[in-house]
């Protein structure tokens, strides 16, 4: 562990994992992400009643509607959307009302939001199914942009109070220079510039991320 006074910073050889606290904190997901259970009702219509359950891309099919794209969107976001597409044609002033069933599968249960923003095709929160790394967590918002800065890319995550900045250099990772960090509930993914990544400039360019992430404890209050 080491100081940096002028960058308001302390260096770290690893970004810690969350403990079992920092999880149980987590807030339950109120969005739509891939292998999500949903019920969805159309008010005085009983017969359009539906449970489903999205696929690996957040899609799911629902009658009249055709098949609903719901990956990153509140179930409030994608019940306006079934709205629109049956009024007028099937439906005269539909209510829609989209709810997130209680799941039988556990692994669904543990499921807890990552939140991927800045240069990504589709910025927003998404469910953490399983083990998930920096890479993967990535291709969750549509993959990077096609002037997307690589070479820094800033992981956010509180541990015990807290707050934590994993800084990673994605050409390096995909190179095998170092291994594809894991991603954890709660953490904050922000690819290219941007005002939480201009908070680290100095330390980033002291030094380099093609053999080893950098990780830091931010004394700079929560920046994500």
């Amino acid at each position: 562990m080491a100081n940096v006074p002028t960058s308001g910073v302390t260096l770290l050889e690893a970004l810690p994992q969350p403990t079992g606290v920092d999880t149980q904190q987590a807030s339950r997901q109120t969005f739509v992400g891939p292998f999500t259970e949903l019920t969805v009702e159309v008010y005085g219509i009983p017969d359009l009643k539906r449970d489903v359950l999205t696929d690996g891309n957040g899609r799911f099919s629902y009658p009249f509607a055709g098949t609903m794209d719901g990956a990153g969107k509140t179930t409030a976001e994608l019940a306006t959307e079934i709205e629109g597409r049956l009024a007028g044609r099937y439906v005269r002033n539909p209510q829609v009302t989209v709810n997130l069933k209680a799941s039988t599968n556990p692994a669904l249960l543990l499921s807890q939001a990552v939140t991927i923003d800045g240069e990504v095709t589709k910025p927003g929160q998404y469910p953490l199914v399983g083990k998930q790394t920096l890479m993967r967590a990535i291709s969750l918002a549509g993959g990077v942009t096609e002037y997307s800065k690589l070479d820094d890319v800033l992981v956010f995550r509180k541990v015990e109070g807290k707050q934590y900045v994993g800084i990673y250099n994605l050409k390096a990772i995909r190179r095998g220079n170092y291994a594809d960090p894991e991603i954890f509930p709660n953490d904050v993914v922000v690819v290219g510039d941007s005002p939480q990544r201009r908070l680290f400039e100095d330390v980033i360019k002291a030094t380099t991320l093609l053999s080893t992430p950098l990780v830091v404890i931010s004394n700079l209050g929560n920046n994500n």
